[in-house]
Order: structure tokens, then C-alpha cells, then sequence
């Protein structure tokens, strides 16, 4: 019973989280018209792709390839993309007026960081791994191969990264009570 109030309870942490994220990723797009267009784009993206109008996600816009244009990391929230070990994170890079995936991430949780490293000429990325199996959480690196980034990072290729890597925080750890604050990771 402990096991299925916890899930509850990680779920509806997500859910609420997700919707302070999305509600903070609109107001900022309101006073920037390029963001809320490219925000514009990855909700039609997000529907059409998921055929659920509904769901929930937060996106970061950050040039991954160093061409210029930004691709977008985006956290897919709620009970259809979570579960005990995390949710699914996209990595989105532009195709004409709309977007394709490059990775799909399966068991990711914030913080998530472009780092500073740089493998195939992509930045390589970082997200928090924890819940399910993995009791103690830890940061895992996540490098791009030429084509992709890993699709889960609990496993090689992906590696736990031993001490902090430089690199920008595009979607935070939410400040929930019991976990380490982002600038203790």
C-alpha cells in the first residue's frame, strides 16, 4: 500500500509542478513575441504528436548543435509521461515550420542542464535520475552519439557524472521539501 501512496504522491508532485512551470513558461513568453512563438510551435508540436490536447510540459530553448538555432528540451508531465523513476523528456530540433525528435528520454527528472562539454558538435545534457529502483539520485550525462542522446539514463551509455559539470540549469528542480536545492547538486 506504501508503494502505490508514494507513486501517488511523486504523480500528483509532478502535476502540480508542472502546472507552476507552464503557467511561468506563459508569462514569460507573453513579454517576449520569438519565445512565444517558438512556445506557439511546441504546443502545436506536443498536441499533434500526442494527440492529447491536455498535456502538460514545460520547454527550453537552447542552440544543443551551435547552429544558430535553438532546439528545445521539453519535460513532459503527468500521469500519461510519469511514473516512479520520472517523467519523459523530448529533445526537439527544427524541421522547416515544425519539429522533430532527436531523443526521446524515458525516466528524467529535473534539474536539467545543457553542459558546457560538447560531443559530435551537440552540447551534452544532464538530468536528475531518482525514484523507482534508484534510491540514491545522482546526475546523469548524457552524451550525443552523432545522432541521438541516450534514451534512458540509468544505463551506459549515459553515465553518472561524479562532480559538477559547468553547464546553464533550462528547467529547475522545483522547490519541494526534502530534496537537495538545485544549487546543492
Amino acid at each position: 500500500m506504501k508503494i502505490v501512496s508514494g507513486f501517488w504522491i511523486v504523480s500528483l508532485v509532478a502535476m502540480i509542478y508542472s502546472l507552476l512551470m507552464v503557467n511561468n513558461c506563459l508569462a514569460q513568453a507573453q513579454n517576449d513575441p520569438q519565445t512565444s512563438l517558438a512556445e506557439e510551435s511546441i504546443r502545436h508540436f506536443v498536441q499533434t504528436w500526442d494527440g492529447d490536447k491536455t498535456t502538460q510540459y514545460i520547454a527550453a530553448f537552447r542552440d544543443l548543435n551551435t547552429d544558430w538555432t535553438p532546439e528545445a528540451i521539453v519535460y513532459l508531465t503527468g500521469s500519461k509521461w510519469c511514473g516512479s523513476g520520472g517523467c519523459t523528456t523530448l529533445i526537439l530540433a527544427k524541421d522547416g515550420g515544425s519539429w522533430k525528435i532527436v531523443t526521446k528520454i524515458t525516466i528524467s527528472r529535473p534539474p536539467i542542464r545543457v553542459l558546457s562539454d560538447v560531443s559530435h558538435g551537440w552540447h551534452n545534457i544532464s538530468v536528475w535520475v531518482q525514484g523507482g529502483s534508484i534510491k540514491t539520485g545522482y546526475d546523469a550525462e548524457l552524451i550525443f552519439n552523432g545522432k541521438t542522446y541516450p534514451k534512458n539514463p540509468t544505463v551506459p551509455p549515459a553515465r553518472q557524472l561524479k562532480e559538477q559539470s559547468t553547464g546553464e540549469v533550462v528547467i529547475p528542480l522545483p522547490n519541494i521539501e526534502g530534496r537537495k536545492a538545485d544549487s546543492e547538486r
